[in-house]
């Protein structure tokens, strides 16, 4: 039986905050203003002559902001090009991680189970496939990327949702993910946005919005937003004491969620497997996503190089907010800005 399925609908109440790898307890900012608790890399021991190269780095690849946490407290926190801490930007598909989450929280709830059809919500027919092949496609494999549906096309309309492989055989990264908003605006009988601000948004203190357009499904939000999500997914779904998501399903949802690409959890990266894809390809390559960052890390990557690294082994969060690093290759990539970023980090932290 799924881990999911044995233990997910069940709520859990708060617990204590688990205390970090140096004994410090984690620190959670106030929801409801801009303090936020600083330490220094000095503090820390890091490498500081190794920051300006960072910083020249940072600014070479068209970053407009950079946060690290440690412990939850801001280490660094850098703007450039006129980005302010105030200044909202697009996660891209580094939002997918939002929806993974509210889709585990509709699922605690009892409004979904992620082993029903996806027709269960989103009504016979949603594709253009074989309603024998449609009926195949779970909410879980929309969480996994291996639904079977044509990843050639970004559109999601029922005409361009056609068969290439039966569900849970084939991973594909799509756009098909934004199907799960609206399974969750269904379950949730409310607008998902509504949904969303109520359940996770709020309940961290985050700002921002979402924009739905007629291809893209994209999350806008300032820096510290950003970096406030990341800390509550290193806390493992919970704010301080307050259990947002029930840890398990989160904890599931960081782990390799089928055999065909050991990378990919619920709509999150990970570091630290024997192989992975990449979107836009049927290539499976060896060794680890981001071989120079952490083994432990998982992250939430979009096109123009926005992340979110998680590194639970440090207790450490960081944030990547701007335009793409080479404009010749815009889109997502476990590109070499991940190599080289973590070359500068590592000079740093190490």
């Amino acid at each position: 039986m799924s881990l999911w399925l044995f233990v997910l609908w069940s709520l859990t109440g708060c617990s204590q905050t688990d205390p970090s790898p140096s004994g410090t307890s984690l620190y959670f900012p106030p929801r409801s203003d801009a303090a936020w608790e600083t330490t220094s890399p000095t503090e820390l021991g890091w490498n500081t002559g190794a920051i300006p190269g960072l910083k020249t780095f940072l600014t070479q690849t068209n970053t407009k902001s950079f946060m690290i946490l440690v412990n939850g407290r801001i280490v660094m926190e850098e703007y450039f090009n006129g980005h302010t801490a105030t200044t909202e930007w697009e996660w891209n598909s580094a939002g997918k991680t939002l929806v993974s989450a509210i889709t585990g929280i509709a699922g605690q709830e009892n409004l979904l189970n992620p082993d029903n059809k996806a027709s269960d919500y989103l009504g016979m027919g949603w594709t253009s496939m074989p309603l024998e092949k449609e009926n195949r496609i779970t909410v879980r494999h929309l969480l996994t990327m291996t639904s079977g549906i044509d990843d050639t096309k970004q559109l999601m309309i029922r005409s361009n949702l056609t068969y290439v492989a039966d569900a849970g055989t084939r991973w594909a990264y799509s756009n098909v993910f934004q199907k799960l908003t609206d399974v969750v605006a269904k379950a949730a009988d409310t607008g998902f946005e509504t949904y969303f601000n109520e359940k996770l948004k709020n309940k961290i203190g985050m700002d921002g919005y979402w924009s739905f357009g007629p291809i893209f499904t994209i999350y806008h939000s300032s820096t510290r937003s950003m970096a406030r999500f990341g800390l509550w997914a290193l806390n493992k779904g919970k704010w301080g004491d307050q259990s947002v998501i029930n840890e398990a399903y989160f904890t599931e949802s960081t782990r390799t969620s089928q055999d065909l690409n050991p990378a990919y959890g619920y709509l999150w990266w990970l570091n630290g497997k024997t192989k992975f894809m990449v979107p836009n390809s049927q290539t499976v390559f060896t060794g680890f996503l981001i071989p120079n960052a952490p083994a432990d890390m998982y992250a939430a990557m979009g096109a123009r190089d926005q992340r979110i690294y998680v590194i639970p082994g440090r207790n450490m969060v960081v944030v990547r907010m701007g335009s793409s690093s080479n404009p010749d290759s815009p889109d997502f990539a476990v590109s070499g800005f991940d190599a080289d970023f973590w070359e500068k980090i590592n000079a740093v932290i190490n």
